[in-house]
């Protein structure tokens, strides 16, 4: 009895804890891009991706693929800050895939003094060393109902 009261002892001690939620870790992520963006600082609004030639990022029915060819496709899109305008991202829901992949879904939009941009986006997020990180984009835009 003493040996089965130890054994199981050793078997709690040693089963791995079940892996904290990330959600709020994924919605801090965002949240820090969001942030980073409404300050103009794109060098950390890209810090949210991976650095990696593997990166997938889809807009504007066009894939890009690498983080470099990613930053240079938001400097392009957003030379200034009235086109960056103010991003606020909400709705967000994830979803745990793993303990080391997620995919977040929302809600983004841009005020800016000549239009309202606005649409979904789709993330799927990666545990890396330096926390959860984008490693696939998906975004689309939503327009305007008309009006009669």
């Amino acid at each position: 009895m003493k040996t089965l009261v130890l054994s199981l002892l050793f078997l709690a001690a040693v089963a791995p804890l079940p892996a904290a939620d990330p959600t709020a870790d994924i919605k801090a992520l965002l949240s820090a891009q969001q942030a980073a963006w409404n300050r103009g600082d794109l060098d950390a609004f890209m810090d949210g991706y991976v650095r990696s030639d593997d990166l997938r990022f889809a807009s504007d029915g066009e894939i890009t693929y690498g983080w470099r060819t990613t930053l240079r496709h938001y400097q392009e899109r957003y030379p200034d800050r009235a086109t960056m305008g103010r991003l606020r991202l909400h709705g967000i829901v994830v979803t745990v895939l793993a303990h080391d992949a997620a995919i977040a879904f929302g809600h983004w939009e841009l005020a800016r003094e000549s239009d309202r941009p606005h649409g979904l986006f789709t993330l799927t997020l990666k545990r890396t060393d330096d926390g959860w990180r984008i490693f696939q984009y998906h975004t689309s835009s939503a327009s305007a109902p008309d009006r009669d």
